[in-house]
This record gives structure tokens, sequence and C-alpha cells, in this order.
């Protein structure tokens, strides 16, 4: 007989003394022991575990620990300036000691050579350090930037954050928190000129670090804000260039530039309260600092007149007042960078946990086809009341051809976009093989993979290097998915055939060449499971003959086939109709036959000529 817990419980052990008084048990005094809080190195290895981010960040833990020995070095070699200026008031000066001079003088410049020399080698190291940084995690970032694009989030921030963490690594805001341990040395050496010295020194740095928290407090917001309202302009603008044909066409620059003067004044106005802030808190620390100067030289003036300190070290004083000031001042000056790497390191350590790495699938990519199976599939887009997909259940047999028609809006792109696992907010599970689709990698499941979306995509680059994927251009492959998407010919005719560029976004193509091109890049590779959606969309009459072979070629090899399509004569080619509306999988059908086919193309050509005969 089992348990809710599956343990029996068992009777507390109390332990009693002669008197008959219970004593605290043993485990309780583990228990307090263990409830102390962690110290530095326990915090550190809780550090190294919390996140992939943060393992990364702690495999350079060796380079971190020689720019703190650096740090060590340069911050006791500022004490050679104080301790020069002691020995030139209160023994030179005093003695009239020429030999004395030149002696510390050149102490000083050999001690200044070498802090110079290591706070060179701390920044070379520091750099060294970014540039690791970036080409480790780079491959990372740039990965889930493209998932976080794909589930319709927005990714391009990715890449600010990344250089945002490595220009952080090697500014001054890391250079002031490996100095700021430091003050407390400092101070003791003030307090070893004179307790009142070494007391004004800590109203000092508690009155800067009282700034420093209310200057974080005060620019976080309004920086923010500002931030986001310069990249939300920068996103509309970059939108509205995007389509500027279309502007200028229909005479739209007039309304498109109010939209954008609207959205570039709250921004100004965002940046302005931001700057204000900032400069305001500059101006109260500039104030604060030429006051300490002046404080710490008059205290060292009344000391020295009553005997109390040497006129060296009430120079002296000032000197190491502003030395043991500097990390806060240092770090209210890099208050902006500091919340800027915070945020960057959170955002990024987010999104490498939200898409990490995938382990290599057991998919048998020997077999031809991909049998898939949809269970209880939603989509849902911010925003958007009802679901883009209702609860689709469906499985579609390995080499099958799945037809996908129905009204603009029923969630046939959708549907497509959630048999390749290129969604967001998608419930229940795409099965790819038995083996869930969000448990593959993605870059080895792409080769099994062929999808020619509705708006086609090319990149900046050759006719061959967009066919192959930007991958290892093997020209047997590209020149066989060319043939097999009827674009071999017309890739001939170019003046330098595969080699030919075609601009960005495909700008030097047509949109019937393109959607050709597309094509034969879904088909590149051999691929198991191929998803067209609309690819007869731009066609003409050899296009959908061309298309129509490539679904028969595939057909023959077995390969998987789903294709969305309002026109009968290339869903005549499909085992089986699956009919969409609002969301929902309404019901399957058989394909409509040749005379059927041929029927509704009749249909759909009739009334373009009874306009033309009007």
């Amino acid at each position: 007989m089992s348990s809710l817990s599956g343990k029996s419980p068992r009777a507390k052990k109390t332990v009693h003394t002669r008197a008959g008084k219970p004593e605290p048990s043993r485990m309780k005094k583990s228990t307090r022991a263990k409830a102390r809080k962690p110290g530095w190195f326990g915090r550190l290895a809780a550090f190294a575990e919390r996140s992939e981010l943060s393992r990364l960040l702690y495999s350079f833990r060796r380079e971190f620990a020689y720019a703190l020995g650096f740090t060590a070095l340069i911050n006791l070699l500022m004490l050679t300036p104080t301790l020069y200026m002691l020995q030139v008031f209160d023994r030179v000066m005093v003695g009239k000691n020429e030999f004395t001079l030149y002696a510390v003088t050149l102490m000083l410049f050999f001690f200044l050579g070498v802090m110079s020399f290591s706070e060179w080698v701390r920044s070379r190291l520091l750099v060294r350090l970014g540039v690791r940084l970036d080409l480790k995690l780079n491959p990372r970032v740039f990965d889930a930037a493209f998932e976080m694009f794909d589930r319709g989030k927005e990714s391009s921030r990715l890449f600010g954050s990344m250089a945002c963490l490595r220009q952080f690594l090697t500014g001054a805001g890391l250079f002031a928190i490996l100095d700021a341990p430091w003050t407390p040395v400092y101070i003791l050496v003030l307090f070893l000129l004179h307790p009142v010295l070494g007391g004004l020194a800590i109203v000092f740095c508690l009155i800067l670090g009282l700034a420093a928290y209310i200057s974080g407090l005060v620019m976080e917001e309004p920086m923010e804000t500002a931030a986001e309202a310069a990249g939300t302009e920068s996103r509309h603008l970059e939108s509205r260039l995007r389509h500027a044909s279309a502007v200028q066409a229909m005479g739209m620059l007039d309304n498109i530039r109010g939209m954008w003067w609207r959205s570039h004044l709250i921004s100004l106005a965002q940046g302005r309260r931001g700057l204000d802030a900032q400069t305001r808190m500059q101006s109260i620390t500039t104030f604060m600092r030429l006051m300490q100067q002046s404080l710490t030289l008059a205290a060292g003036a009344v000391l020295a007149v009553y005997g109390e300190i040497s006129p060296g070290a009430m120079i002296a004083s000032n000197a190491l007042m502003t030395r043991a000031t500097f990390p806060l001042d240092a770090l209210m000056k890099a208050w902006k960078d500091l919340q800027a790497a915070r945020k960057a390191f959170l955002e990024l350590e987010a999104a490498l946990a939200a898409h990490p790495v995938r382990a290599k699938s057991a998919a048998d990519a020997s077999r031809p086809g991909a049998a898939l199976r949809l269970k209880h599939v939603s989509v849902n887009v911010v925003g958007r009341e009802l679901p883009v997909l209702d609860d689709v259940s469906l499985r579609i047999p390995a080499g099958s051809a799945l037809g996908v028609r129905g009204p603009s809006g029923s969630g046939k792109s959708t549907l497509a976009r959630a048999l390749l696992g290129i969604l967001p907010e998608t419930q229940g599970v795409v099965y790819f093989d038995k083996i869930p689709l969000r448990e593959l990698d993605r870059t080895e499941a792409g080769g099994w993979m062929g999808y020619l979306p509705q708006d086609v995509e090319l990149f900046e680059g050759t006719i061959a290097e967009n066919v192959a994927r930007f991958g290892k251009v093997d020209s047997a492959l590209v020149i066989e998915a060319c043939q097999q998407a009827g674009v071999h010919d017309m890739i001939l005719r170019f003046p330098k055939g595969y080699d030919t560029p075609i601009g960005v976004g495909g700008s030097f193509l047509s949109g019937g060449q393109r959607q050709r091109i597309g094509l034969a890049r879904a088909l590149y590779g051999n691929p198991r499971l191929v998803v067209l959606d609309e690819p007869n969309s731009n066609l003409d009459d050899a296009g959908d003959r061309a298309l129509l072979q490539a679904v028969i070629a595939l057909k023959e090899r077995g390969v998987t086939l789903v294709l969305i399509s309002h026109r009968p004569r290339i869903m005549a080619a499909m085992d089986s109709i699956l009919v969409m509306e609002e969301g929902r999988a309404l019901r399957l059908e058989p394909p409509p036959t040749e005379d059927k086919a041929a029927d509704g193309a009749m249909e759909a050509i009739m009334p373009l000529q009874s306009m033309q005969a009007r």
C-alpha cells in the first residue's frame, strides 16, 4: 500500500538531558548551518551555474583574475605620486639635498612607467577577452535571434545587447568596478596621515555613493524611455522605406512623413528628458568633486597650521582624497553603461535560455518521405482574440501529397508554418516521424525540408548561392533542383547563368522568376518534406506546367508534399484536399478530377473574358 509521498512517516527523535529538558538535535544544528548565507566563492559558483551565459563568462575567470592582479598593481603604484610629494616637501625642501630629489624622481619615473605598462596590458587583455567572448557568443545569439524572429518577437536588439556587453568589458565601467575595492586602501592611508582626513574621506565617499544611487534612480526611467522611443522611430522609418515604391506611386509621401514626424517629435522629447536628467546629475557631481578638493585642502591646511601634519602631507592628502573618491565618481559617470550592460546581460541570458541548443534528432534521414502528425495544434497571435489555428489534429502519411484550400484568412499559411515549426505561441505538438518538431535541430532538420513561402524572399548573391541555400554550392544538386523546377533553361539565358547576381531581395528579377528560383531552392538537396504556399501565384502558363511536372516528380520519388493553392489544375495532382475555414480543419475531400479541374479553370477565365468584352 502506497502513500501520497511514497514514504512512511517517522517519529521525530528528541534527545533529553539529565534534567529532563529537551536538547536541540544535531539535525537542527546542521539545518541552521546550511541556512547561512554563502560566501563570495559560493556566490561565484552559484553564478557560474546560473545560465549558459554565466557559464561562458565564468570560463574567462583566468583572464578576469589577471585583470584583478594588474588592477592591484596599478592601484598600489598610484600611491607613488603621494609618496613623491611627501619626500619632496618633507625631505628635499627641508634638507635641500639635490641628490635625494634626483633619486626619488628616477624612482617616480620607473614606477609610473610600470603603472602605465600595467594599464596598457590590462586594457589589451580585456579587449582580447571581449573579442573571444564575441566569437563564442555570436553563433548562439545569431541562432536565437532567428528563432525569435520566426516566433514573431523583436530579435534585432540581441546583436546590440551583445555589442553592449562586449564594450562594457573594455570600457570605463568595468575599470571603475575593478578599482572600487581599493577605495578603503586609500582611506586607510589617509587615516595614517591623520584620523580627521580619514573621517573626511569616509564622509565624501558616502555622499558620492548616495549621489550615485540617486543618479541611478533618477536617470534609469528617462534613459530607457528615450531608448525605446528612438528604437520605435527607427523601426517605423525602416518599414516605410522598405515600401518606398508604393509610397511614391500612390502619393502617400505626405501622410507617411506626418506619421514619421509625430514619432520623431516623441523621440526628441524623450531624449531631451533623459539628457536633462543626465546633465543635471553631472552638474551636481562636478560641484561635489570641486568642493571635496577644496575642503580637503582646507582641512589639511588647518592641521598643518596646528602642527598635526607636515606641508607635504597636506598636499599628498588632497591627491589621496581624489584617488579614494575616483572609483565612485567613475561609477556615477558610467552608471548609464552599467545599467545598459545589466539589461543586455539579462536579455541575452533570457534569449539563450528560451532557445537552447537542440540535440541531434533520431529521425531516419535515409527515408524518402516524412510522416507528419498534428495533435491539437493551436496558434495565437498577439492582438488577435481568436486563434489563427484552432485545435487542428491531422495525420499526413509519408510520401503523400496533401492540398490545402480555403478562403483568405482561414489559416492556410499558418498551417504551413506550423508544419515547419516556425510559428509563435504554438500550442499542441507537431510530430516529424514520431519526433516532436520542436526537439529537432533546425540546421539538421532544414536539410530535410523545402519551403516556398507565399512572399518569396531571396537574398543578395548569385542564383546558385540562393538555390544552394548559401551553403557549399554543389553544382550537380543545384542544376538538378533547377531542372525539377523547370527554371534551368531560363537561368542559362542570363548573361552569367547561375553566377548572375540577383540584387537585394532578388530585385533584379521579376515576380515569376523569383518564385521559380524559390521553388528550386525548396527542392534543393532532395528534401523529404516540401511545403509550397501559393507556388503559382505569379507564374505564367510555362511556369504552371513546370510546377505541375515538379509536383508529379516529387510524388514519384515518395516525398511528402503539402501544397496550398486555389487553382484546380494543380490540386488535381494531390492525393487529398484539406478544407480550412476560420482556423479550423473542416474536412478532407478527394482531389478534383481533370475534367472538374478544367471546368474550374474555365470558370476563373470566363469573368475575365466578360470584363474584356465590356
